[in-house]
Parts: structure tokens; sequence; C-alpha cells
């Protein structure tokens, strides 16, 4: 199983619109508003690594409103 946070800038105001969508796809386990330098962090599980990556890409990267994303993966042996 891999696991990525992803942290997002979004537009002014679509935090809530975001948040619906990102809790609705299967692969966020967990998605919340921050204060601070980003204005959401979604948590994305997969069966491997390219799963991981196409989900991020295509689900989350390519939604309305969304104008940049960091993503920070795990890294083995440091559980």
């Amino acid at each position: 199983m891999k696991k990525a946070y992803v942290l997002i800038n979004c537009n002014l105001g679509s935090e809530k619109e975001i948040l619906e969508t990102l809790r609705s796809i299967n692969s966020v386990k967990e998605a919340h508003g921050t204060f601070g330098a980003y204005d959401i962090i979604a948590e994305v599980i997969a069966e491997t690594t390219d799963e991981l990556r196409e989900e991020i890409t295509w689900k989350i990267r390519k939604l309305p409103y969304i104008r940049a994303t960091l993503t920070l993966t795990g890294v083995n042996g440091q559980n």
C-alpha cells in the first residue's frame, strides 16, 4: 500500500466544494482544510506507486479551482 499527502492551494471561497469532492474519491482517505501556506491537505492511498500517481494527477490535480499542489510521499523504512 502506497500513501501520499497532497497539499492544495485553491481559489478563495472554493474550499468547501473541493473538500466535498475530495471526500467522494475512493483513494482519498482524509481531507481537511488548513491554515497557513496551503488551504487543504488530503491523504491519498493506492496499491502501487503508479496508481497513486494516476489518482493524484487525474482525479485531484485536475479538479476545478485548484491552483497548485505539493505531493509528499512516504519513505520506506521510516515508519
